[in-house]
């Protein structure tokens, strides 16, 4: 799990960070990949294979078992083009505008080979190139990790209409074509436990311990809550899985679908990591070496420990810095702001343009996820245009071809998908039968395509059509991505993540914490009214609770905010004030919860 960077670019959408292994792993920067487009995966196979002369096979959908076929090949191409691109890092001079020397250029500055990078460049004669020599001994990819959306994972059919086994599910087959793989990267499950899922690791030696204690496909949560943590932890430690990175993000200051969880803001999440990180990591690892020792397997090394990250909303080198040392964590995500970094994520020119015009308010958190999961999403996207632009001709709802988010059976036994043009279509009828009501019939024409819209950019970026000519973006942004404007090389984001340098941010972005809370304010307040219009006990019970830990976490921050000497120029005066101004705004709110 070594990495040359204390950051790490997580999965956006299916198209957004396909390819960035290819872009950024020669400079030790990890990235995360979406796994869960088969057709998606197979294309960028084929694209890249004729971009550098590498024999292709096409695999067919007719094949057996395509879907988990598809996705080890295109995890194998990966693993191969990393492989070959460090070979060439390695073989390569030190000298002006080289890939080697951009590979020091890019690391952080406490990082033992940056030191040495500098002493290099002012040695001269044998002592340079001794230094350089010693230098290639620090040349180490970055990590390419993949990523399993647990919720996604219906069940697929035969030609003959029957329901396959429970192993050729998407999820499941996802993680086999990535087990049988070459590549050794870490397998992110992201949106919750999925206990079939979970127990399908079983089956695969390289979720395990090899003789050396090594696990080469380690196990990543990505959670809310630490209660989460603990309980899927616990789930896979009797199962003998380790589980090597706990990835904390934001309920609702992320990008992609957003878990609002239950009030509980960042800085105590993260508290209560810090607090009972020791306990969790012996717990776990007690529970993990039994498991094995039961199952005749090797055991994990006696000093293993859980990593434990953030991502969600950070901005700048100063917040990044602070939730590092602070709360002791291993590294930090950044997402949003590399969809500015053509050098690192695939979006097409037309999206790029239409986020550098965006207004703050086009940044929203929508209904159009067919998961029934609140949705980031931008309002000029060409998927919004396109999906407004069917319901004025009559035509609602999209072609649905790759049937990923295909759950619902109110009107068919084989499930589909609420963003189809055949569901949607039958909610108008409903409506225009006086079944229901122009607000239920609005909620569903919001339901969008996300498997064609968010996998197009990687196809339009590399200069060809999708399939079928869907070329409408879906953009997934987290409300973080509002303050930055323009487009960055690759160098200029990573300084800014260290310090380096500071890009110009919009002047009115908050702090990562304050942005956070203003956010779950507003969240409370449209959960607020429907409870009015509902009058749902169960609803009522949960604001209650979602009120109270709101309370405790400004009480946490106001708290906080006095560890540290108050700097005006640091903006933590203004800060204090924010968070008066919202504690005020909670309990006219909710005047019954005035402490």
């Amino acid at each position: 799990m070594f990495s040359a960077h204390h950051f790490h670019i997580p999965v956006m959408g299916l198209g957004f960070t396909v390819d960035s292994p290819i872009k950024v792993a020669k400079y030790g920067i990890s990235s995360v990949v979406s796994i869960m487009d088969d057709q998606l995966l197979e294309d960028m196979r084929r694209r890249y294979s004729r971009e550098l002369t590498i024999p292709y096979i096409a695999i067919n959908e007719k094949e057996a078992d395509c879907r988990a076929k598809r996705i080890e090949a295109y995890l194998d191409l990966l693993h191969y083009i990393i492989q070959r691109q460090m070979r060439e890092l390695n073989g390569q001079d030190f000298g002006l505008d080289k890939e080697i020397n951009q590979y020091f250029d890019l690391l952080p500055m406490d990082h033992p080979a940056a030191k040495l990078y500098l002493k290099m460049k002012n040695a001269a004669g044998f002592e340079k190139l001794d230094l350089q020599e010693e230098l290639r001994k620090f040349l180490v990819p970055g990590r390419t990790d993949v990523n399993i959306m647990t919720k996604v994972d219906k069940t697929n059919y035969a030609k003959s209409g029957e329901a396959l086994g429970r192993e050729y599910s998407d999820a499941l087959s996802a993680l086999r074509g990535f087990a049988k793989s070459k590549l050794e990267g870490g397998l992110v499950f992201s949106a919750g436990m999925n206990p079939s899922l979970y127990s399908y690791l079983e089956e695969f030696d390289a979720f395990f311990p090899d003789k050396a204690g090594v696990i080469r496909k380690p196990v990543i949560l990505k959670v809310s809550d630490y209660r989460s943590a603990l309980i899927q932890g616990k789930f896979l430690a009797k199962k003998g899985i380790w589980v090597s990175e706990f990835r904390i993000e934001s309920g609702l200051n992320c990008g992609g679908h957003a878990f609002a969880t239950d009030g509980l803001l960042a800085g105590p999440i993260l508290d209560t990591f810090k607090e009972n990180r020791k306990e969790l990591g012996l717990t776990l690892h007690q529970m993990c070496q039994e498991a094995l020792i039961q199952k005749g397997r090797n055991v994990l090394p006696e000093g293993i420990q859980n990593k434990v990250t953030y991502q969600g909303g950070i901005g700048n080198a100063e917040e990044n810095r602070f939730l590092m040392d602070y709360y002791q964590l291993d590294g930090t995500g950044w997402g949003s702001p590399f969809l500015l970094v053509p050098e690192a994520t695939s979006v097409d020119e037309d999206t790029l343009q239409r986020i550098l015009k965006a207004k703050k308010s086009d940044f929203y958190l929508s209904h159009a996820s067919p998961l029934g999961i609140p949705f980031n999403n931008l309002r000029n996207s060409s998927a919004e245009e396109q999906r407004k632009s069917r319901i004025e001709k009559g035509r609602p709802g999209s072609p649905c071809y790759k049937k990923f988010l295909s759950f619902n059976t109110d009107f068919t036994e084989k499930p589909i998908c609420t963003a189809s043009r055949q569901y949607q279509n039958l909610k108008v009828k409903q409506h225009a039968n006086g079944e229901i009501s122009k607000e239920e019939v609005d909620a569903v024409l919001e339901k969008d395509c996300l498997c064609e819209g968010l996998s197009a950019p990687a196809i339009l970026s590399g200069g060809e059509m999708p399939r079928r000519n869907l070329k409408a973006v879906t953009i997934c942004p987290g409300p973080n991505l509002a303050y930055f404007k323009g487009v960055f090389s690759l160098k200029e984001m990573v300084d800014h993540i260290y310090g380096k340098v500071a890009l110009k941010l919009d002047p009115e972005r908050p702090h990562v914490f304050i942005k956070e809370l203003q956010l779950y304010l507003q969240h409370l307040k449209i959960e607020i009214s429907k409870t009015i219009t509902e009058n749902n006990k169960k609803q009522e019970a949960y604001l209650e609770k979602f009120r109270k830990n709101l309370f405790e976490g400004i009480n946490y921050y106001q708290e906080l905010i006095t560890v540290f000497a108050i700097d005006a120029a640091s903006g933590m005066e203004k800060i204090r004030h924010q968070l008066d101004g919202l504690k005020m705004e909670l309990q006219e709110l909710t005047p019954d919860l005035i402490n």
